[in-house]
């Protein structure tokens, strides 16, 4: 079957952590865990869950070079955008469709737009 990547988009002017996440209502935040406990609770029973995992903001990230002599290591991103992957999800699902299905409830869970793309399956 193959593997779908769904991505949670954060805007850049933002840079959400588990910390900062403690200035939302915590009623609110309890909510939008429980649905997204629910949510992945749901692809582990169907058997669709792969991996998951939210990322630290690009302020964090250091870019590797290593394609010269000497490897070079650069504070930041690689790319500078007005959006960035905040979270992700990998499933694995018979078909593109039932993998849009999976971005629906994942959308809903968190209130928040999902990009879903397939990873690259080796030639046969």
């Amino acid at each position: 079957m193959p593997q779908y990547f769904l991505t949670v988009p954060h805007g850049s002017e933002e840079e959400p952590t588990m910390e900062s996440m403690q200035d939302i209502d915590p009623a609110e935040l309890q909510a939008m865990m429980d649905a997204v406990g629910a949510f992945n609770s749901g692809l582990e029973k169907a058997g669709a869950f792969v991996s998951a995992g939210g990322l630290q903001p690009p302020s964090t990230a250091v870019t590797v070079d290593a394609t010269g002599d000497v490897p070079v290591r650069v504070p930041g991103p690689f790319v500078t955008a007005a959006e960035y992957v905040g979270g992700f999800w990998i499933i694995d699902v018979p078909d593109q469709e039932q993998a849009l299905g999976w971005a629906e409830q994942a959308s809903a869970a968190l209130g928040s737009r999902i990009e879903v793309r397939a990873l690259q399956e080796a030639p046969e």
